[in-house]
């Protein structure tokens, strides 16, 4: 198949070529840039040198629609610009931003600042939410895929078991995220400079980030109700890398065994989820350092029964797991290639 990606310079973009330039059944034919366009794009992205020589072009629909499915690397609110014209064309779109998320056209009021609500709330109920393990049954011959946010995809994946099977009760869970530098993007501002970065442990949004709306939507759904979440994500001295904690209070009474059944339940047919709970080794719960590079998520839990409280763990790679990984995770399954094709990377360690 013929891709496109837009907004190809970026570190999601770079991801994107990484991964789909060792994919067996995609060609990539157009990597887009307006500030680099004309130049090689291993001069952008040097982990690509020799292997391809594809240079950047400048952005445009016309590029795009000679793709049969096009990739939209780009900020929140940009990609409205170009998914209906690439929608009514018929091609298909993987859209890793934020503006086909959420089902609710008013939602991108509250949480995007919007001045008004969705435009195409028509387009909203066609979108895909591009979280495998969740809404696989709807990707196969999808046309417009939402990828999840990088955040929102540990969170919901950690919490999604206990949403399910009844384990939140009416107590919203507290999620702690932590994010490694790269989810600022390749031109954040200045507190993600080296300088203001190193040795910093950052809160920042503490009580109404964007992914909340993600969070709540998705754990509503599986739930049956309407669930709320407590959320602050933290910038820490990392590069690449989420974790995220969440503490669920419930008034059941659960046991070690009720949880791994829950789980196993839930992701017994998941291809990169990896649940992390030993009582011996290196790694006892997820840690970020051995899923990064690699599309996997590793989830963990704990339970505290002087608090009724049940403690879970997630680790993915923002940049893979968290956007382009799970991009191409949902491709693959749209089109019909093998779930894991072009992500079968098994981390580095050490790192």
């Amino acid at each position: 198949m013929k891709v496109c990606i837009v907004g190809a310079s970026g570190f999601v973009g770079g991801e994107l070529l990484r991964l789909l330039l060792q994919h067996s059944g995609v060609e990539v034919v157009c990597a887009t840039s307006r500030k680099f366009k004309g130049e090689y794009v291993y001069r952008v992205h040097p982990n690509l040198r020799g292997v391809t020589q594809l240079k950047f072009v400048e952005p445009s629909i016309d590029a795009a629609l000679k793709a049969d499915v096009v990739f939209l690397a780009l900020p929140h609110g940009e990609s409205i610009k170009w998914v209906p014209k690439l929608y009514e064309s018929g091609v298909a779109v993987f859209d890793l931003s934020a503006d086909f998320r959420l089902k609710d056209p008013n939602a991108y009021v509250e949480w995007y600042k919007w001045p008004q609500p969705h435009p195409y709330p028509d387009l909203l109920q066609k979108a895909v939410y591009g979280q495998p393990e969740l809404h696989r049954h709807e990707l196969p011959g999808a046309k417009l895929v939402a990828v999840p946010g990088c955040m929102a995809t540990a969170s919901i994946l950690m919490l999604a078991p206990l949403a399910k099977y009844g384990v939140i009760g009416n107590t919203p869970p507290v999620v702690d995220a932590k994010i490694g530098s790269s989810g600022a993007g390749a031109e954040g501002s200045i507190v993600d400079l080296h300088s203001f970065r190193t040795y910093v442990v950052r809160p920042y949004e503490p009580v109404h980030h964007r992914h909340i709306a993600e969070i709540e939507q998705e754990l509503s759904l599986l739930a049956g109700r309407p669930v709320k979440v407590a959320f602050t994500p933290h910038a820490v001295d990392i590069v690449r890398g989420i974790f995220t904690t969440g503490h669920v209070y419930t008034d059941k009474t659960l046991t070690e065994a009720d949880m791994w059944k829950y789980y196993r339940s839930m992701y017994s047919d998941s291809r990169f989820i990896r649940l992390v709970k030993d009582r011996l080794g290196v790694s006892r719960y997820p840690n970020v350092k051995y899923i990064l590079g690699s599309n996997y998520v590793d989830i963990g839990f704990e339970i505290d029964p002087r608090l009724g409280r049940v403690v879970t763990f997630a680790a993915i790679d923002n940049l893979v797991r968290g956007a382009a990984g799970q991009a191409v995770q949902a491709f693959n399954i749209a089109m019909g290639f093998p779930e894991d094709e072009g992500l079968r990377t098994i981390p580095i360690a050490p790192i």
